[in-house]
């Protein structure tokens, strides 16, 4: 459950602050540059500016949110998902939108799992691998204490073919913590169909990260955390 008040505040100051995280680092000048007691995440009015929906850039890009619903390793929607949306920096989606132009080419598209991500999710989520005894998914790499999702410039997603809606065999399923999900662990088509993906997205600006073949990261100089709730 979301803490109100200033006792939220803080708590989300000191995660943001002090504990590490999986995926690559806050740009210099980013998120701390504008962290201070009193505003320790990007205002409502920022996001608000900042965050755009994927899909009114381009509806051919599908979406299907998991932390909005129950299918997602938790079991539960995470807190400030209250509608299957996917929002990401405008920057980013215009990058995501050129991936999807550029696949489209070779009969392909994309289907996104997430994007921005509010801080009171990323806290749920370390809350549900304290409480269930997964503490290694936290030290392993696979769940952050602090990540660029935060920023609105992470995107988990996947490939599917335009043409018959079939999603391609990627090896594993979205949020599998193991070694089988880490991009270059995989042989064949499946390795192919992460190539393809892989190239597509660097293109772009993305860089994936090497221990989930569906996560990329978008660099922005300057970047914020937010906690707007996704409605």
């Amino acid at each position: 459950m979301p803490i109100a008040g200033l006792h939220y505040l803080v708590l989300v100051s000191l995660v943001l602050a002090c504990q590490r995280h999986r995926e690559q680092p806050v740009p210099a000048g980013g998120a701390a540059s504008v962290n201070t007691p009193e505003l320790p995440v990007g205002t409502s009015a920022a996001a608000e500016t900042l965050l755009v929906d994927v899909q009114s850039l381009d509806s051919t890009i599908k979406v299907d949110a998991r932390y909005a619903g129950t299918n997602n390793f938790t079991g539960a929607p995470l807190p400030g998902y209250e509608a299957p949306r996917v929002l990401l920096r405008r920057e980013a989606a215009l990058a995501l939108v050129r991936v999807q132009a550029r696949l489209g080419s070779e009969g392909l598209g994309l289907v996104v799992f997430d994007g921005y991500r509010p801080v009171r999710a990323t806290l749920a989520m370390v809350n549900w691998a304290e409480q269930s005894g997964r503490r290694d998914l936290l030290n392993d790499g696979y769940i952050a204490r602090r990540s660029r999702h935060n920023l609105g410039l992470a995107v988990d997603l996947t490939l599917i073919d335009r043409s018959s809606g079939t999603l391609l065999d990627m090896g594993t399923l979205y949020d599998t913590f193991s070694e089988a999900a880490h991009t270059a662990n995989a042989r064949g088509r499946v390795l192919r169909y992460r190539q393809i993906l892989v190239q597509a997205m660097e293109s772009e600006g993305f860089s994936n990260y090497e221990k989930e073949w569906w996560h990329f990261s978008y660099q922005l100089p300057d970047a914020m955390p937010f906690d707007r709730v996704i409605r």
